[in-house]
């Protein structure tokens, strides 16, 4: 069973200082047994900043150094970072790198809600993403992603058994109640384990953040293809280890049919 870190982090504004949070964070995922480590969405610079001229080629100095951060520890790392878009935007890019992998998931659900318009900003990608780690079959969403449950049933009939889905959830009034559901509720709808892995809350460590902006409100979690929360995290950084076992997911997808009985 792999044993996957999800490291719930305060992402600053600068790229450099944020690969430090990345070194340490692989290097207690190691510390733990983990073979994947997962961070949040914009773990390269947190929302609330300008993003283009942060954003880099997926094969640009800062995934570099996170490929050999990766290659060093025999360890796949999947983080948030932004890659240049046409017009001026970026792409919200999910960084997937070692163990043989080095590849990005361009989210594909903006986060155009709750007074937010990530759409001004960020250019949506097109592309569903799967990989395959040790006879695993992965897929990554991002954040807003979780809202759409064909995505996860795309996923699933592409073979994914596991989700992994970096966050930076925007708080509000009921956002935590919601994002708890949803992971859930994604979870059953695929019968995939979904692993999120969100900002932690900036409010719990006392860090000022552009209040306008989705920079996180922690709650990281764990849940199995049944709905079930194997691990859970509070508001502020922390590493939860979560062992995932596939054959879950076929009893889940047997269990409720889920996907064998869709008719549209």
């Amino acid at each position: 069973m792999p044993r996957i870190a999800l490291c719930q982090v305060n992402s600053g504004d600068e790229p450099e200082a944020n690969l430090k949070l990345i070194r340490s964070g692989v290097e207690a995922a190691v510390a733990g047994g983990a073979r994947i480590v997962v961070f949040p969405e914009a773990a390269m610079a947190r929302f609330g900043r300008p993003l283009a001229p942060v954003a880099e080629a997926i094969d640009g100095p800062w995934a570099s150094a996170v490929a050999s951060l990766a290659a060093e520890h025999d360890v796949l790392v999947v983080a948030g970072m932004f890659t240049p878009a046409d017009g001026g935007r970026v792409h919200n890019t999910l960084l997937v790198t070692g163990a043989g992998q080095h590849l990005g998931y361009d989210k594909i659900h903006l986060y155009d809600a709750f007074g937010f318009a990530e759409s001004d900003t960020v250019a949506p990608g097109t592309s569903v993403t799967t990989f395959e780690l040790d006879g695993v079959v992965y897929g990554v969403a991002t954040c807003y992603d979780v809202r759409f449950p064909e995505l996860f049933r795309a996923l699933a009939d592409d073979g994914a058994d596991v989700v992994l889905l970096p966050a930076s959830w925007g708080a509000g009034a009921g956002k935590r109640e919601q994002w708890e559901v949803l992971v859930r509720a994604r979870a059953l709808d695929s019968g995939c384990w979904v692993l999120a892995c969100g900002q932690a809350d900036p409010a719990a460590t006392g860090i000022t953040v552009n209040p306008k902006a989705p920079t996180g409100i922690g709650h990281s979690l764990a849940a199995d293809g049944f709905g079930r929360v194997v691990a859970a995290a509070g508001a502020q950084p922390e590493m939860l280890l979560a062992d995932v076992d596939p054959a879950v997911s076929a009893q889940a997808r047997a269990a409720t049919g889920a996907l064998a009985n869709r008719r549209l």
